[in-house]
This record gives structure tokens, C-alpha cells and sequence, in this order.
């Protein structure tokens, strides 16, 4: 398990964020984070799933973040979608 700085934005929002997330984290894990510092904030809430994009295709949120090609500063999207 190590430290895995990432950049990232939730759709909607006018921020970008500096997440430092766990490799061993999902991208479920992560998407949360994400949405913990923006949903309720700047962004409404929805009763849908989130989702993450990397480079144009989005990610399975059980799969491991370090484990999907996501390197140390690399910007992820986070938006709500079904």
C-alpha cells in the first residue's frame, strides 16, 4: 500500500482537486473521495452511481486504482451516470 497522488474534477464542478488516495484503494473508493470534497457543495446531490474516467475510458469501480493504469499525478473525471 502506497501513496498515490491524483488530480481530479467532478463534473459540474468549477474545481480541480489534489486527491492522495491508497493503491490498493477501488476506483469505487476513490470516486467517493472525490465526490466527499464537491457532492452537496458546489454539485447536487443524484441518486445515481458514480463513475471514473482516465484518459477517455471509464474505469471499473471494483477495480484496484494502482492496478489500472493510473500513475502518480494523472487527472481522473468523476461524474454520476447510470
Amino acid at each position: 500500500m502506497a501513496l498515490l497522488p491524483l488530480t481530479a474534477n467532478f463534473e459540474g464542478d468549477v474545481l480541480e482537486l489534489l486527491i492522495p488516495v491508497d493503491d490498493a484503494d477501488t476506483v469505487e473508493h476513490v470516486g467517493q473521495q472525490v465526490a466527499h470534497h464537491v457532492v452537496g457543495h458546489r454539485v447536487p446531490r443524484q441518486d445515481a452511481p458514480l463513475h471514473v474516467r482516465h484518459e477517455g475510458r471509464i474505469l471499473a469501480s471494483d477495480t484496484i486504482i494502482g492496478a489500472s493504469g493510473v500513475e502518480p499525478m494523472d487527472h481522473l473525471e468523476v461524474f454520476y451516470g447510470e
